[in-house]
């Protein structure tokens, strides 16, 4: 969110916010007036309770008393946030201006993001979703003051263009190893789920991005426990973030899943342990990047924050990229059009399979591009807020926090609801019809109407931002693309696909008549929190002509 010092845009309209400056003497004298009201209040309010518990002959005094003293608390309690609250004036609902268990009560139910979209589109682009949180849909609040720079400096040359060149040979055979499974479900002709066979692939990639460490999801049952883990555990930490106060019953929490933490702690401790045992430049990885061609000082990390950055960069390098695979798949499979489209371009850019890798002819394609950008908007694979507020240590503290012209009142937390902003009608008509096009120059009409098309595409552009997870995830973008990019294409060059008969068909899709925001059909139902969950589509693979055999070849060697 942006922190400027100008005058706030919405100043002129009546002090939206309520906290435009004022005499410090008028403050002073609403104060007192209100701590006047409040002990008015609580000594009516008190003396009514008392009056009230004293019919009973059997209720002890001291407890009279004390409930005779919470009751009007609570009012005054009340009375604050409704009355006096420095947020009072932004929209949101009731529940909301009470607790942050309001986020909590739908993080807990896995759809947060559709209960804030239904928030904006009843409240407007501004939400009061807490006591001293506020939630954004607009392109200009999503623009963000940097942060987490020295971390971004860490993590950014192990996934950069550049490095991406020189690691892509490691994910073309992990790559290769997944078409050759779907070339075994195509011959026996059972349903394939994307969401499992997807995740298992990413997650093999981003191990042997971290560590160069082969952790054989796709093809091992050793390691299987490691998905689950990173979703159970970042569903708990989604949860805190939406309620802190649930954080106190941690250990608790932690004990009931020990058993499965173990098993987690035992596959990644193999992992580092094999790692550390070998020269640090033996791989071009995570490790070797963070421990030797980074020098310490302004950007180094202490061991002690090295290994959860390297568990992030496991969770999240997964997370992303299998979340807008197993979308991809889901919305080629229920769009014919955009299907023929992509097949089209794949099967007359490239001569062979092999040919698809990083270069000129895979930049070129440039309805594939399309594909995954409507991909990464229609499905974002980041759907947890990242909380906010001013930083009281700079030397901006003292100028007003302002986001989208808005004051933002001090002590107040911000975010931006990616979901929400990625499906704002202003940015993208049509949201939750999957378009490619969208994303192209549009070749004919007048002059006019291409200038008008053009304006759209930019605020569109403006308003994409599907890397939310901070500074990592803008740096992540050069993986994401290669690695969707090379899946994508490649499938569509050795296989047909469309979706499973029957119920198995369904998997992944809403349910009409659902009011829990899951009732849209052709919409991929996704589940959210740091690391996004789904489930499907279920697709059947058809062989295309002879071109599987290059995957027997590359399989026997």
């Amino acid at each position: 969110m942006s922190m400027r010092s100008e005058k706030p845009a919405n100043q002129e309209s009546g002090d939206p916010v309520g906290i435009n400056a004022k005499p410090t003497t008028t403050l002073a004298h609403f104060g007192l007036r209100l701590f006047g009201i409040g002990i008015s209040l609580f000594r009516t309010s008190q003396a009514s309770v008392m009056m009230v518990w004293g019919i009973s002959d059997t209720t002890p005094f001291a407890s009279s008393y004390a409930l005779s003293s919470l009751i009007p608390l609570i009012l005054l309690i009340l009375a604050y946030k409704f009355l006096a609250h420095p947020s009072r004036k932004f929209p949101g609902p009731l529940a909301a201006k009470l607790s942050n268990a309001y986020g909590a009560f739908y993080v807990a139910q896995s759809r947060m993001h559709l209960a804030t979209y239904r928030d904006h589109q009843r409240y407007g682009p501004v939400v009061r979703l807490g006591p001293n949180r506020l939630v954004f849909n607009t392109s200009t609040a999503m623009h963000d003051r940097e942060s987490h720079r020295r971390k971004r400096k860490l993590i950014a040359p192990v996934i950069s263009e550049r490095s991406m060149r020189t690691f892509e040979p490691t994910m073309s055979t992990q790559v290769n190893i997944f078409l050759q499974q779907l070339l075994q479900s195509a011959r026996l002709a059972e349903p394939v789920n994307m969401s499992r066979r997807c995740e298992r692939l990413a997650i093999d990639i981003v191990g042997q991005l971290a560590f160069g460490f082969p952790l054989r999801l796709q093809t091992e049952a050793t390691n299987q426990v490691i998905p689950g883990y990173l979703t159970a555990g970042t569903k708990l930490i989604t949860l805190y973030m939406a309620w802190p106060v649930i954080s106190t019953i941690s250990p608790l929490l932690g004990w009931l899943g020990r058993k499965k933490a173990a098993v987690f702690r035992q596959a990644l401790g193999r992992m580092i342990t094999m790692r550390m045992s070998m020269p640090k430049d033996a791989k071009h990885d995570f490790y070797a990047l963070a421990t030797g061609e980074i020098a310490p000082g302004e950007y180094g990390l202490s061991d002690a924050e090295l290994w959860p950055e390297a568990v992030f960069f496991i969770a999240a390098g997964g997370s992303t990229v299998h979340t807008a695979m197993a979308a991809a798949f889901f919305y080629l499979s229920r769009y014919p059009s955009a299907y023929a489209k992509l097949a089209a371009e794949i099967r007359t850019t490239f001569p062979s399979g092999h040919d698809i890798r990083q270069g000129p002819r895979l930049a070129a394609c440039k309805y594939l591009r399309a594909v995954i950008d409507e991909t990464l908007r229609i499905a974002p694979a980041s759907l947890a807020f990242t909380w906010r507020q001013q930083d009281t240590s700079s030397a901006q503290a003292s100028e007003p926090f302002i986001v989208d012209g808005h004051v933002i009142p001090p002590g107040t937390e911000v975010a931006v609801s990616l979901y929400s902003l990625l499906h704002n009608e202003e940015y993208f008509p049509e949201p939750f019809v999957f378009k490619p096009e969208r994303w192209l120059p549009q070749s004919g009409g007048e002059n006019r109407d291409r200038d008008s098309e053009e304006q759209k595409r930019q605020a569109a552009r403006h308003a994409f931002q599907p890397f939310a997870l901070g500074d990592r995830g803008c740096a992540g973008k050069a993986m994401a693309y290669l690695e969707l990019g090379l899946v994508l294409a490649r499938t569509m060059w050795y296989f047909n696909f469309e979706r499973a008969g029957g119920e198995a068909g369904k998997v992944g899709e809403g349910k009409p008549g659902r009011e829990d925001g899951r009732g849209k059909r052709e919409e991929f139902q996704l589940y959210d929190g740091v690391i996004v969950s789904h489930d499907g589509p279920n697709l059947v693979f058809c062989l295309r002509d002879d071109f599987w055999k290059e995957l027997e070849i590359d399989f026997r060697d």
